[in-house]
């Protein structure tokens, strides 16, 4: 990929998308919890001031009230941090929302690590554990803004909670607008190979494009899969990788405990197909506060250490 690249936060295509929806979809509307401004609704605010509803530092009593409009016929986006969305306000989630599996969408803005300086309190790293749990909650985690977009309108079409993670990060644009289709529930394979294949989701995927391109020039030819539905997961895609290629290695911004790793293995061990699995995310610890990027390549989110791992495999 060439460093010229532009680069967008998933959090900005978010808010973009919710405006543009608006055009479109009458009955949408969007609750906020004080963080309009960070998860970009505010964007959707000043066309639709009407239809969008500030609940104050609340998460759980805004989920409520997504609960209850979704339950009237409207499709409500519910925005809040990773961390307060999924965390916070889990218990309403699970049991307003999942329970009578109420058409409710959660936008969920600054998950992972690349939240940076806002430090460990608001790193959420355990979003995809806690939404994967939910029965019948779908998780998506878009790689960059143009699959950001795309998710939001799929999760507006979709019958039933999802759970949408961006993050604060600018990454990079590598889909083309005009060319791309999305579908939840279904991965996509950017670059081809047999020696191994890596399993990415979110800001990882392009890191995993990065140590593909990398690996090749020695020789070793990686598949990268990119796998923004967690759940679902595209057992179809993972099952073709394990069998053509016999090593996986997983990558996501997320802690190795409860993600895309775990969902992944799961399904591969459960086939019988003869397959190691090495998952690359963050391991069983807290983040700290600290420059993005730079955090990122400390807790091995990157490129290289993706790479280093491949080639242990």
């Amino acid at each position: 990929m060439a460093e010229e690249v532009k680069k967008i936060a998933t959090r900005d295509a978010y808010g973009a998308a919710l405006a543009e929806l608006g055009e479109e979809k009458s009955d949408l509307v969007v609750f906020e919890a004080d963080l309009a401004a960070a998860t970009k609704t505010g964007v959707f605010r000043k066309k639709f001031p009407d239809r969008h509803f500030e609940c104050g530092i609340a998460e759980g009593n805004m989920m409520a009230v997504a609960a209850g409009a979704a339950s009237m016929g409207l499709v409500p986006f519910a925005s809040s941090f990773a961390m307060f969305a999924a965390g916070r306000a889990f218990e309403q989630v699970r049991n307003s929302i999942g329970y009578p599996h109420l058409n409710v969408k959660i936008g969920a803005t600054h998950g992972g690590i690349s939240v940076g300086e806002d430090g460990a309190s608001h790193q959420c790293c355990e979003d995809f554990a806690l939404m994967r749990s939910i029965p019948g909650m779908v998780v998506l985690c878009p790689s960059d803004a143009v699959e950001a977009r795309a998710a939001v309108r799929a999760a507006y079409e979709h019958q039933g909670p999802v759970y949408l993670r961006f993050g604060r990060l600018a990454i990079p644009v590598f889909h083309d607008q005009d060319t791309f289709k999305f579908e939840i529930g279904k991965g996509e394979t950017l670059c081809e190979g047999d020696d191994v294949a890596l399993i990415a989701t979110g800001l990882m995927v392009y890191e995993a494009i990065q140590a593909a391109q990398a690996l090749k020039a020695e020789g070793i030819h990686a598949r990268v899969i990119n796998l923004c539905t967690i759940k679902p997961l595209d057992t179809e895609l993972v099952l073709k990788a394990a069998r053509e290629c016999g090593k996986i290695v997983t990558c996501e911004e997320h802690s190795v405990i409860g993600g895309l790793g775990e969902a992944v293995c799961a399904v591969v061990a459960e086939s019988g197909i003869p397959c190691r699995v090495k998952r690359v995310g963050v391991n069983d610890e807290f983040g700290h506060s600290g420059p993005a990027v730079p955090l990122l390549k400390q807790f091995g989110l990157s490129a290289e250490n993706i790479a280093n791992v491949a080639r242990a495999l």
